[in-house]
């Protein structure tokens, strides 16, 4: 798959970022500065006092200074009287025509004193209505202004949203896709494997034509083995395996190692367990080393290690990776080695595959052949659960003799290996294991409710104790089929040469 192009760089989204960030700086300072110019209702002065028209009527009526002059009367003092009258009356006259001018302009002037008072209460009313609104426009701004940002955030919290559903719909469909084509990518491998073996085979049948053609008498008959010969076949030592399809049907194990055990990464993952027990160790033999996944490990951990296989084919697919593996029987070839030649002997999915007198003969050569504190670990499918021993063992037709974990532990400690111990792996999926009722508890009222005379009265009979026990029992029962049925898959036996 060619690699996708990326149109952002992780520069492009740090300066998308610092973009952001100073957006937002920028933002929260201008809302703080319209927050602090928001006005506030001040106190608008009182209107005037209103007109005082209250002295009016009186300036009106003392406007006339002559008006309770006395009259002049008769002799001397009337005369003297018109005389000093007619002397200040020109003056008097003035000042009556002031005063009536005066009161005219006050009485002229009264009513827009008396409005003005009226109108500079109704503007003061007025400032101070249009003042609040004004405040209250402003606050209804900022409040505007503070939404802004969680209706944006909304906003990209709708397409975030929006974005994660699509990636979870995409990885969905992706991962739909791979569990309905990796099976099928899978069995293909193995086709395209088992057709190379099938080419592998043929070639070396082609290549061993011309020698059998060299057998065949002039007559066309074969020629006949020599007695010591046929003899010595037919004493030969019983294969240490259920024996494989000969010749050129042996690549049909590796199919079917590729189809039902797993592939190499996910058995090279399971594997991985045993390091630990071969740590600081050298010269380490895996027994039935089939695709070499555990030499695979020992190599990457700088251990020194060798194997043997039976199938000629497997011992192909490791030497193709630069392991040191060789083709031949499993007892034989520990035979060969000298005593205590190995510092740990590693075989999984081997035990299956021993008749029990070679089983026996392949420990007891373990034993001579490790060096004293080596390793030993011996993994076989765990036969004490039913479903591995139907889904597991009896799949393989080259399976010789189920070994119950008991029996082997019993075998290496008496071979005298120490501290054997049974080492359970690969537990049964939980979610397929039978699933225990939800227990009741006991002394759940039925019928008394709440009150503890009523359900004492009809404690003898509780339908909920009986539900209660009933459920423990059968969540025992259910624990024992689990425990027979759902056990773990396989098990070794792990132990050191004493």
């Amino acid at each position: 798959m060619r690699p996708t192009k990326r149109t952002v760089s992780s520069e492009d989204l740090k300066r998308l970022y610092a973009e952001r960030k100073e957006a937002d700086r920028a933002y929260n300072e201008a809302l703080t500065a319209l927050a602090d110019a928001l006005q506030q209702l001040r106190d608008l002065p009182h209107p005037p006092p209103p007109y005082d028209d209250g002295q009016v009527a009186a300036l009106h009526a003392l406007s006339d200074p002559l008006a309770e002059a006395p009259p002049a009367g008769a002799g001397w003092r009337g005369r003297l009287r018109a005389r000093v009258r007619s002397m200040v009356a020109p003056m008097f006259e003035r000042q009556k025509a002031f005063n009536a001018t005066l009161l005219e302009h006050i009485d002229r002037n009264a009513a827009t004193h008396q409005e003005v008072p009226r109108a500079l209460a109704s503007t003061i009313e007025l400032i101070r209505e249009e003042h609040e609104r004004l405040v209250h426009f402003q606050s209804r701004l900022v409040q505007f202004a503070e939404e802004i940002t969680p209706y944006v955030d909304t906003k990209d919290r709708e397409v975030g949203g929006l974005m994660r559903r699509i990636n979870e719909d995409n990885a969905e469909f992706a991962a739909d896709l791979a569990k309905r084509a990796l099976p099928r990518l899978d069995r293909l491998s193995d086709e395209i494997d088992a057709w190379q073996h099938v080419i592998a085979a043929l070639k070396r049948d082609m290549a061993a034509l011309p020698a059998r053609a060299a057998q065949v008498a002039p007559g066309g008959r074969a020629e006949p083995a020599a007695p010591a010969e046929a003899e010595s076949a037919a004493s030969a030592t019983p294969p240490a395996a259920a024996p494989l399809p000969p010749g050129d049907q042996s690549y049909r194990y590796v199919a079917f190692e590729n189809r039902f055990r797993g592939s190499l990464d996910e058995i090279r993952g399971r594997v991985a367990d045993y390091l630990p027990y071969f740590e600081g160790a050298s010269d380490v033999l895996d027994v039935g080393c089939g695709r070499g996944e555990f030499l695979d490990l020992l190599r990457d951990c700088g251990i020194r290690a060798s194997g043997v296989d039976i199938n000629e084919d497997m011992v192909e697919l490791c030497r193709a990776r630069g392991l040191d593996v060789v083709q031949g029987d499993a007892l034989d070839h520990l035979e060969r080695l000298d005593d205590g030649a190995l510092g740990g002997l590693f075989a999984a999915q081997v035990v299956e595959h021993l008749e029990p007198s070679r089983l026996v003969a392949f420990i007891d050569a373990a034993h001579r052949k490790l060096r004293p504190g080596a390793p030993l670990a011996l993994e076989t499918i765990n036969v004490a659960s039913w479903s591995a021993f139907f889904r597991s063992y009896i799949r393989d037709l080259t399976h010789a003799r189920p070994v119950h974990p008991e029996t082997l532990q019993f075998l290496v400690s008496t071979a005298g290996f120490r501290n054997a111990r049974i080492v359970y792996r690969s537990p049964y999926p939980e979610e397929e294991r039978l699933r225990q009722v939800e227990e009741l508890p006991a002394g759940a009222p039925t019928d008394g409710g709440d009150d503890p005379e009523a359900a004492a009265s009809d404690r003898a009979g509780d339908p909920a104790e009986d539900l209660a026990r009933m459920a423990a029992v059968l969540n025992r029962n259910v624990e024992t089929l689990n425990r027979l049925l759902f056990a773990e898959q396989d098990y070794a036996v792990v132990a050191e040469r004493a």
